[in-house]
């Protein structure tokens, strides 16, 4: 891939980072795309305000959470058990990457890909079945997403996008669409208000508390002076930016994370099951730096504490999905599991400094 290309497609990714988690987006000349047409130019509306990060087109990222207990409700049985451990290792990483397949002011069309991966150890694996099934096996997610980012006019503007995963403990001989791939999406209608403030109305359709479901979303993005603004996708995330400088910015805030792996057991439950279903949803405030190391290299750096709201394991033959979160399921196992500080920290290439000079003087 040539650098123009590379450049290119960092520029393009923007406006789509605003309906995504993960990564931020940056703004695009002032807080407009221009498109001279017959003549004349005309002015596009994107979700981005002044004041954001820079956009990122490959991120590198690893995290590390300290060491928590575990305890267990094991409904796999008559009677019920229980049994408890300290979770000595959880640790997460991904690469994510994201390519402009159509880049015009009035349309622009992403393509991203990821891979994550979860690790657990435990200092007593032999306490329950699920420690056994879970130490050292990685949990891994093989994702791809289209993304659709479409300013109507100076004023308004929407995201459309979809996105599928595979999600467990697949190997490559074993790895099937039917058992493994969860799918979402979402749509995001918006108003650009000024340079510093849009904000915008949508849905969701995905993980983020646990099962698939759909709920409504909120997007607010304001930047209230040079240093201070707002960046937010509520309710999953919320987040305060303070500009350092063009070259370092810090952020305070929150974030929901839903996980959701399908799971083959190496060694079945007592009732006889041999796949489950492990849900996850954390809370996490947080804080972060981001710093440029040189032009299009940056560097992330967080930190905050993981608040678990569940970590509960279903029988994947009862679980009834419904769309707004409605259906029954049997939670074989319920865990609880204690708070944990963790840290993270995280690469990431950006469009180079000269190049957006260039494009802004045109």
């Amino acid at each position: 891939m040539s650098a123009a290309l590379l450049t290119a497609g960092l520029l393009a990714l923007a406006p789509l980072a605003m309906a995504q988690v993960y990564p931020p987006p940056a703004p695009m000349k002032g807080d407009t795309a221009v498109a001279d047409q017959v003549g004349q130019n005309k002015e596009f509306a994107v979700p981005s305000v002044v004041g954001m990060g820079p956009s990122k087109g490959l991120v590198l990222h690893y995290e590390r959470l300290s060491q928590f207990n575990i305890k267990s409700e094991l409904r796999d049985r008559e009677p019920q058990g229980e049994a408890s451990t300290t979770v000595t290792k959880n640790a997460r990483a991904f690469v994510k990457a994201y390519a402009p397949l159509w880049n015009h002011p009035h349309l622009k069309v992403i393509l991203g890909v990821n891979y994550d991966r979860e690790e657990f150890n435990f200092k007593d694996p032999n306490a329950s079945v699920l420690y056994r099934n879970l130490e050292e096996k990685g949990l891994k997610t093989i994702g791809t997403q289209l993304a659709v980012i479409r300013p109507v006019d100076a004023v308004h503007w929407y995201i459309a996008r979809v996105k599928g995963e595979l999600n467990g403990d697949y190997t490559s001989s074993e790895l099937t669409l039917k058992d493994y791939l969860k799918t979402s999406a979402e749509f995001i209608y918006g108003w650009k208000k000024s340079p510093t403030f849009a904000w915008g109305l949508g849905v969701q359709l995905g993980y983020t508390f646990g099962r698939q479901s759909l709920y409504p979303v909120l997007l607010y993005n304001r930047t209230f002076s040079p240093q201070w603004g707002v960046e937010s996708l509520f309710p999953a995330r919320v987040t305060f930016r303070y500009n350092v400088s063009p070259k370092t910015l810090l952020f305070a805030g929150y974030t929901v994370d839903g996980l959701n792996y399908n799971i083959k057991l190496r060694e079945p439950l007592q009732n006889g099951l041999r796949t489950l279903i492990l849900r996850e949803t954390e809370v996490k405030p947080r804080v972060r730096l981001e710093r440029e190391i040189y032009d299009f290299l940056w560097f992330g750096l967080e930190g905050g504490y993981r608040y678990n709201y569940s970590f509960n394991n279903v029988d994947q033959n009862s679980n009834t999905r419904g769309l707004f979160g409605t259906g029954s399921s049997d939670k074989t196992i319920v865990n609880t599991l204690g708070g944990a500080p963790y840290a993270s920290v995280e690469l990431f290439l950006v469009p180079p400094r000269k190049f957006l000079k260039k494009t802004i003087s045109k």
